[in-house]
């Protein structure tokens, strides 16, 4: 009769081991969305001989700054389990303010300032709606969406405001020497606050208890966790993030125009969904959204660069998106 061991074979134990780094990779999405990032460079770098020049790289970064720093209030509000449709046309109401006072000599300081306070102020009312009225937060941002953009047509009457002073496009436009490359200033506030928004969450009371109302906030109601003053503050911070995003994209063009952000919410959403944020709340990070942003503008960048129409643009990027939640379902229940 053959014995049989009751010890794993060396086979065995190769396999689990190969498994489990499998299971380990699965999980951990950031490091699979950098190498799907660096993939994308790679092979865009073989394709084009402009992709990896410095012009083009920096471009690219200032591109979807804005857009990335926009999804970091998205994030916020996302993990806790909401969605904020408002955030592009607080990208323009945000501009608009800020363009109507520097139009008026205000000054560059306070111009900003009355433009993050106004989206600020839209934020906290989506926030109330959401946590006092109990208001879907589709439906209590989507009104918000049409409202803020309807304000935006009536205080400038369709036109756009031009004329903005050269220090206020600075913040835009200007790019700063760190060590031999020439940065773009939104390129490095959108890392700042990456790492802001990261502490925020990762290490802050109230970020573990927006990742705790996203993932359950019955029982997080029942752990004693005030969810009403969670759910105001990240609308409050979405509102913010999104105010600072169209503050920097009005220096970038140069005009705070009615129309600017028409449809920035699908990139923003999207920027969270593709960095790996999942839509039920409770999961997620803001270097996440960040890559996603970066992935979004590169995929674009790569059209234009091998010579495809503009107008497939936003096909590619709903294709991405549908790939990255069948991702994200993919890795949940595998997890």
């Amino acid at each position: 009769m053959k014995k049989t061991s009751l010890l794993p074979t060396d086979g065995e134990v190769s396999r689990y081991v190969e498994l489990s780094l499998g299971r380990r990779f699965i999980r951990n999405q950031l490091a699979a969305l950098s190498i799907i990032l660096l993939g994308m460079m790679v092979t865009l770098s073989l394709l084009t001989r402009t992709f990896l020049t410095a012009t083009n790289i920096f471009n690219v970064l200032r591109a979807f700054s804005w857009i990335a720093i926009a999804s970091f209030g998205q994030s916020i509000v996302i993990i806790g389990g909401g969605i904020d449709l408002s955030a592009g046309s607080n990208m323009a109401l945000s501009g608009i303010v800020a363009g109507m006072f520097l139009v008026r000599e205000y000054g560059v300081a306070l111009s900003v300032t009355l433009g993050l306070l106004i989206t600020l102020l839209v934020g906290l009312a989506n926030g109330a709606m959401v946590s006092k009225t109990k208001l879907p937060p589709f439906i209590a941002t989507l009104g918000t969406m049409s409202i803020v953009r309807g304000f935006c047509y009536g205080m400038t009457e369709g036109w756009p405001i031009r004329n903005l002073p050269r220090p206020f496009l600075a913040l835009g436009q200007t790019d700063v020497s760190v060590l031999i490359w020439q940065i773009p200033l939104p390129a490095i506030l959108m890392v700042l606050f990456a790492i802001l928004c990261s502490i925020l969450l990762g290490r802050t009371k109230l970020g573990y208890h927006i990742y705790a109302v996203g993932g359950n906030e019955y029982a997080a109601e029942l752990s004693g966790i005030n969810v009403d003053r969670v759910k105001i503050i990240a609308f409050t911070l979405s509102g913010l993030f999104a105010g600072i995003g169209g503050i920097l994209m009005t220096a970038r063009l140069g005009v705070a125009a009615p129309t600017a952000a028409q449809g920035y919410e699908l990139d923003i959403i999207a920027a969270a969904v593709i960095g790996g944020i999942s839509l039920s709340g409770g999961e997620g990070n803001v270097w996440g959204a960040l890559i996603g942003a970066a992935i979004m503008q590169i995929l674009r960048n790569a059209l234009v660069l091998l010579g495809f129409p503009a107008y497939w643009q936003p096909a590619a990027i709903g294709a991405v998106i549908i790939g990255a939640v069948m991702i994200d379902m993919y890795r949940k229940k595998k997890a």
